[in-house]
């Protein structure tokens, strides 16, 4: 592992790394006469990492090594491909989940799905259960809308991606779900994404409208961590200061976790644009920027939403 510390570094925090090093069983040399860059050799572990990151002394790893984080990607390291019913994430493949924000009734659902399997998707999205700034808004239509989500995949044999929100409802929403999505507001919900690494069933998480890219990788290594290695990245857009788009679509971020991570990455123009004219181009920049794959929002009667 090679850590970068702190320029200046008093003795005690300097002392503090030592000893840390020391602790875990790794043998430290410095590379440079300044004390900057530190050489750990050694048996490392993922853990590792973090408990450096949280030495004051420490200003960043820079090359994990062994102690690289299981998100990571090693050299030489090829794509994790996730493979959902039909659909394959990763890969250079390009996988397209499409479907209403959430499950109405039957006769709509079915309508959407026919119509986004004909131009091509294989995975059906659609919200049983959906969270909401209010108390007040439409949270779902919840077991009825699960069942109906089971009755479209018998029906038509797309895969369900669909939304779980509470560590209770996962072996009841997985067994209808091929792959279990984890929605922006509940990236930190630590229980949840325990419980659905625990499930083996793909994952897919979404970027919190607020986290770093570096929290939303350690949010999918908690899922990683329970044994689970089939997630999906989503980018979905971050707040910014602009109301112009309901969310800034970070095709950055994408092209950075595309070298960063071995796990595929997709985009969500439908919630970084808030509007159906910006979809398209939001979903060109995404794949441009290395996406594999997009979730987009489809309705056949938007107006009426």
């Amino acid at each position: 592992m090679l850590l970068r510390l702190r320029r200046a570094l008093p003795q005690a925090q300097l002392e503090a790394v030592l000893g840390l090093a020391a602790a875990l069983g790794y043998r430290a040399r410095f590379l440079d006469e300044r004390k900057e860059l530190l050489q750990l050799d050694g048996c490392g572990k993922p853990e590792h990492r973090s408990a450096f990151e949280d030495l004051v002394g420490v200003q960043s790893v820079l090359d994990a090594g062994d102690a690289r984080e299981r998100h990571e990607r090693g050299p030489g390291q090829a794509d994790t491909v996730v493979s959902v019913r039909e659909a394959r994430f990763g890969g250079g493949s390009i996988a397209l989940i499409a479907g209403p924000c959430a499950v109405e009734d039957a006769e709509r659902l079915f309508e959407i799905a026919r119509a986004v399997q004909a131009e091509g998707a294989t995975l059906l999205r659609g919200g049983a259960w959906k969270p909401r700034t209010s108390p007040y808004s439409f949270q779902g239509s919840k077991e009825e809308g699960l069942d109906l989500l089971a009755r479209v995949r018998l029906e038509t044999g797309l895969g369900v991606v669909t939304e779980v929100l509470d560590p209770r409802d996962v072996e009841k929403v997985g067994e209808v779900a091929d792959m279990f999505q984890i929605g922006a507001r509940s990236m930190t919900n630590t229980p949840l994404l325990i419980e659905v690494g625990r499930a083996r069933k793909p994952v897919l998480l979404k970027r919190g409208f607020g986290a770093s890219v570096r929290e939303f990788l350690l949010a999918a290594e908690f899922v990683l961590a329970q044994g689970n290695t089939e997630v999906v990245l989503c980018e979905r857009g971050v707040r910014g200061f602009d109301s112009t788009t309901r969310n800034l679509l970070d095709v950055g971020a994408v092209a950075h976790l595309k070298r960063a991570t071995h796990l595929p990455v997709i985009v969500d123009p439908s919630h970084a644009a808030g509007r159906a004219d910006l979809v398209r181009p939001l979903a060109r920049a995404g794949l441009a920027a290395g996406a594999d794959g997009l979730i987009v929002e489809v309705h056949t009667a938007p107006e009426e939403v």
